[in-house]
């Protein structure tokens, strides 16, 4: 009985959609790569130019650069950034332009395998993209220690969680204005969850309201990582991540359903 009521998903069929959006994409070769110079260029445009006008700074009793301190936080913006591009933008273009979805669901896949194929899709280039701002990072020395391998599978939960949040929010927009509204929480987000600045030296009120950014707990989390500092919350802030994007896939595979299979 627990089972039926849990919510379904998606199943293994999902992975078609993984599939067709990769031979989509195969001949779009250049919009895959052009993602591998983005970390490279917000890196270099830090460590050339801010580092050296803004000191060290204390992250848990400890002095870092700030390059050091930007680098993890600019990891969990381009995580999210490229969660929505692929979760709301292509989403979008797929089910209301295109309708692509309405192909696919004359095959034997539901609504469920849809909303999960694209988690798939997504996840498969924020792996990758997440690899090479790593890489980056270590070659340019903003990485803080050795554990900042661990910031793969960290930078991939956060992707994750917007690609399940995206996902669900793409099934509320109703034509291309409604992308304003898009950019006005993306904007904000990643301007005030301490990607650039401790979340100390914010006013108490907005510390607080920062605290339940996503983006911020991805950013603290993959700093803590990046600089080998081990706590307790890291554990909350991965249960976190991890609940937004539980309910972010169910409410998209429920607006998904009742749009697609009304």
């Amino acid at each position: 009985m627990l089972l039926r009521a849990l919510p379904r998903f998606g199943s293994r069929r999902s992975l078609h959609v993984f599939e067709r959006n990769f031979m989509v994409y195969r001949s779009q070769w250049i919009m895959l790569v052009s993602g591998f110079f983005e970390p490279l260029f917000y890196l270099l445009s830090i460590g050339i130019g801010l580092n050296h006008l803004v000191g060290p700074l204390p992250v848990n009793g400890r002095l870092v650069s700030y390059a050091a301190f930007v680098a993890p936080g600019m990891l969990a913006t381009s995580a999210m950034n490229g969660a929505v591009i692929d979760s709301i933008f292509n989403t979008f273009f797929r089910l209301k332009i295109s309708h692509a979805y309405e192909a696919v669901l004359s095959t034997p896949l539901d609504v469920a395998d849809v909303a999960l194929g694209e988690v798939w899709w997504a996840l498969t280039r924020a792996t990758a993209y997440a690899a090479s701002f790593i890489i980056c990072m270590v070659l340019l020395g903003d990485a803080g220690s050795s554990w900042v391998v661990l910031c793969w599978p960290a930078a991939i939960l956060t992707s994750l969680t917007f690609s399940c949040l995206g996902l669900a929010a793409c099934t509320y927009l109703r034509s291309w204005q409604d992308f304003d509204t898009v950019a006005l929480v993306q904007l904000p987000l990643f301007l005030f969850s301490a990607t650039f600045f401790p979340i100390s030296l914010y006013p108490h009120w907005l510390g607080a309201l920062v605290a339940f950014s996503p983006l911020y707990q991805s950013a603290a989390l993959l700093r803590g990582l990046s600089l080998g500092q081990f706590e307790w919350i890291m554990l909350m802030r991965v249960a976190y991540l991890v609940a937004l994007a539980i309910a972010g896939i169910t409410l998209a595979a429920r607006r998904f359903q009742r749009i697609l299979a009304p």
